[in-house]
């Protein structure tokens, strides 16, 4: 029998309803202000839905203030039999509004679902301390979505974090966003130590962009992830750090222990790859024989014709990709290195979706010519998206250009930019 999902975008007719029924409930009072009081109520209307299993929050852009979330958030104490709980709560909650979502979460020990969005909450290492605490004794946890983006939680807030997650252990689907929380590498050697533990884990999404992090901290990261070799999913986006040969090696070889991945996204952009680094890394790529679909970002990398080069031949050995998307902007690529790219990309025989952004480089009119008449081979291909944006290309060849990409037979939605 399908259980019902209850879903208000009215506070008032919520409080209204008949609270005891609600088993699936979804609240989302968009654009709606709440004052302490309603926060009140609402917490109160909570704490009455004694059979509720599944219960999704949205407060996204409505400010509450601390005495409000406080309210709000002990009622989910009375929600023991919560199985699947999704929480955003909006801005502004700090330490105080943390610490006690984290009081009341312990007594959640049911849950198998669960998903915060506390980001840009002004949260710092205290708050994620009583947080921590709480998902130490959610053992039963087997999807776990955190979105801590755009906080203060530090090195110390990262460790302690992660020291609490260690007891989830049925982890298959984790996500995890630390954009811009300064954690650095020992932030970020404490995640690679925690996810050791999640040998079983199968799709992992990891957001820790803007936040110093060196060779030191991805040697870490690797290392872990070379034990997940059930790993059929990962995300991991590593952009506007500090990472370097030595980091990117250690991740090379991780990878190459995941056999089973079919779906990769790695995220690059603004670090400190050079060619040969470039080259290592796409070299092991190539060991990915099961990649059906494959994102990667190199930008601002300056990665030139000897990355090119590399990532040219690790493409030549993922016949099976279906889904492509490379973006190279700003990356010191040529005519010759683009034309070693279409060569490459001919042997993708089965690509179906592929968006290539090559802009702001100095390729010319006739190899972008050419690279229409590389991809001729990808017979399957039905969705294509090119950026040439920033490059050689001058207007008057620019119509040559696309009419070479339109006669691709099986071709259903192109977009191409100069």
């Amino acid at each position: 029998m399908i259980q019902q999902i209850n879903k208000y975008y009215k506070l008032e007719e919520f409080f209204n309803s008949s609270l005891q029924s609600h088993q699936i409930l979804h609240i989302n009072p968009c654009g709606q202000q709440i004052s302490d009081q309603d926060a009140l109520e609402l917490g109160s209307a909570l704490a009455n839905c004694t059979n509720l299993s599944n219960l999704t929050l949205i407060l996204y852009n409505i400010k509450i203030g601390v005495i409000g979330v406080t309210r709000l958030v002990s009622a989910l104490a009375n929600c023991t039999n919560l199985s699947n709980l999704t929480l955003n709560l909006g801005s502004n909650i700090g330490d105080q509004g943390t610490s006690d979502l984290g009081y009341a979460l312990a007594n959640c020990t049911n849950l198998s679902y669960l998903t915060l969005d506390l980001s840009d909450n002004k949260i710092c290492a205290i708050g994620i301390s009583c947080l921590c605490s709480a998902l130490v004794n959610c053992t039963n946890l087997s999807n776990l979505t955190l979105d801590l983006s755009d906080n203060k939680i530090g090195s110390i807030g990262a460790q302690g974090l992660c020291r609490a997650l260690a007891n989830c252990k049925n982890l298959s689907n984790f996500t995890l966003s630390l954009q811009q929380n300064q954690i650095g590498d020992q932030g970020s050697l404490a995640l690679g130590s925690d996810l050791q533990n999640y040998s079983n884990i199968s799709n992992l999404s990891l957001n820790l962009s803007s936040n110093q992090i060196s060779d030191k901290g991805v040697s870490g990261l690797g290392s872990a992830l070379s034990n997940c070799t059930y790993l059929s999913s990962l995300k991991l986006d590593l952009s506007d750090n500090k990472v370097g040969a030595l980091g990117i090696s250690c991740l090379c070889s991780a990878l190459a222990n995941c056999i089973n991945l079919s779906n990769l996204t790695l995220d690059f952009s603004i670090n400190k790859i050079g060619v040969n680094v470039a080259s290592g890394l796409c070299s092991s790529l190539g060991n990915c024989t099961n990649l059906s679909s494959l994102t990667l970002d190199l930008s601002d990398n300056k990665i030139g014709a000897i990355g090119v080069l590399g990532l040219c031949s690790a493409l030549a050995n993922c016949t099976n990709i279906s889904k492509l998307k490379l973006t190279l902007q700003n990356s010191n690529i040529g005519d010759q290195d683009v034309s070693g790219l279409g060569c490459a990309l001919a042997n993708c025989i089965n690509l179906s979706n592929l968006i290539l952004d090559l802009s702001c480089n100095q390729i010319g009119n006739q190899v972008a010519s050419d690279l229409g008449s590389a991809l001729a081979n990808c017979t399957n291909l039905s969705y294509l998206e090119l950026n040439f944006c920033k490059n050689q290309i001058y207007k008057k060849y620019q119509l040559k250009v696309k009419s070479k990409f339109i006669k691709l037979k099986r071709l259903v939605d192109f977009k191409l930019k100069f």
